[in-house]
């Protein structure tokens, strides 16, 4: 015989509760930077580089398209971006010839620009393709952010700026990274180039 269901409520509350104490928790002087430095690209025309495993890696898709059309819905005005994540045809290549640790750095090495601006998403802030990603920005001259989970991992120390909820939790970590993307998206669009 099966165990009883548990009342979801119960846990939709406790979920909403702990996602709430990491919003009131938090530092937003990092996602300040990240603003300015965005709205410096799009005024300047500086590529922006999203990358994520996983869950982070759907989440830099939709934060490239927020960025790409969202910021401005005016036809050809939107930021220059590009989801490392997003190409399924580069990504097995380069997993399958060069090892899954290098499938954004080597991407990084051929696209990037010094000046331009990585945006690397992780919940651990230990996945070699991350750390690599953000090695690579630093080597190419390159500002690099992290939105982080957990403990930050290696990538908090490897980041020229680190955002990061300390929370133990995958699925809060993901939900943080969203929100913060859309936290820049309402700014920037509030803040566009000659509103």
């Amino acid at each position: 015989m099966s165990a009883p269901l548990t009342s979801p409520i119960a846990g939709f509350m406790d979920y909403s509760q702990r996602l709430q104490a990491v919003l009131q928790a938090t530092d937003w002087s990092g996602v300040a930077r990240l603003a300015g430095e965005l709205r410096d690209c799009w005024r300047t025309g500086r590529q922006v580089f999203l990358c994520g495993n996983g869950g982070s890696a759907g989440n830099a898709i939709h934060l490239a398209n927020d960025f790409l059309y969202g910021i401005s819905k005016t036809y050809g005005s939107g930021l220059r971006v590009n989801a490392l994540s997003a190409n399924a045809s580069v990504l097995t290549c380069l997993a399958n010839d060069c090892g899954y640790d290098q499938i954004f750095s080597m991407q990084l090495a051929v696209q990037a620009d010094k000046g331009d601006v990585l945006i690397a998403l992780s919940g651990s802030g230990n996945s070699p393709n991350i750390l690599k990603a953000l090695e690579q920005a630093r080597k190419s001259g390159m500002k690099s952010y992290a939105i982080l989970g957990y403990s930050g991992g290696k990538s908090k120390s490897l980041a020229d700026v680190a955002i990061h909820f300390a929370v133990d939790d995958m699925q809060i970590a993901e939900d943080m990274q969203l929100i913060v993307g859309h936290m820049l998206m309402q700014w920037l669009y509030q803040n566009r180039p000659g509103a």
